[in-house]
């Protein structure tokens, strides 16, 4: 963990949206479009493995999310990103994920997904990880590098952005 002089108060990423309100509007968009207009489900029933699998994928995501979101807390730095970071954590899931949080959230949203029989959400998910890239992960990236410099930069060429 690297610590670094408070940010001006202003100081944050300058994402488009808050990550969970992207995933659960395209979720959502996907939910309503194979419910009440393209009426289609998934080829297969929501059997109880199906369901297992839907559960296994919602709770690893919730568990990864509350790791990564904890590590940030006790580093004593923000976890939403349209706040300041005080600190750059690197342990945990961030030795190998730069964005563990994104990551459980993709998880869930893959879990839920599935329990809710959405092929549109599923095919949704792309379109919600580019603009999940481009819009929150890369200016998070930029503002990293110009708050932290070059430790980030060598932390961003060690561990991939995803996995």
């Amino acid at each position: 963990m690297i610590q670094t002089p408070p940010p001006a108060p202003d100081a944050h990423a300058g994402v488009i949206a808050p990550p969970p309100l992207i995933y659960f509007g395209f979720l959502l968009l996907g939910w309503v479009l194979d419910t009440y207009v393209l009426h289609l489900s998934m080829p297969f029933e929501l059997t109880f493995p199906v369901k297992v699998i839907a559960v296994v994928l919602i709770v690893a995501g919730l568990g990864l999310e509350m790791w990564a979101g904890g590590l940030f807390k006790k580093a004593g730095t923000n976890v939403v990103p349209w706040s300041p970071s005080t600190a750059l954590v690197a342990t945990g899931p961030y030795r190998f994920s730069r964005n563990p949080m994104y990551v459980g959230f993709t998880l869930v949203y893959l879990g839920l997904a599935l329990g809710l029989q959405s092929p549109s959400a599923m095919i949704l998910l792309l379109p919600c990880l580019a603009l999940m890239t481009w819009g929150v992960i890369q200016r998070e990236e930029r503002y990293l590098a110009a708050r932290f410099g070059q430790p980030y930069l060598d932390y961003k060429e060690r561990v991939r952005r995803w996995l």
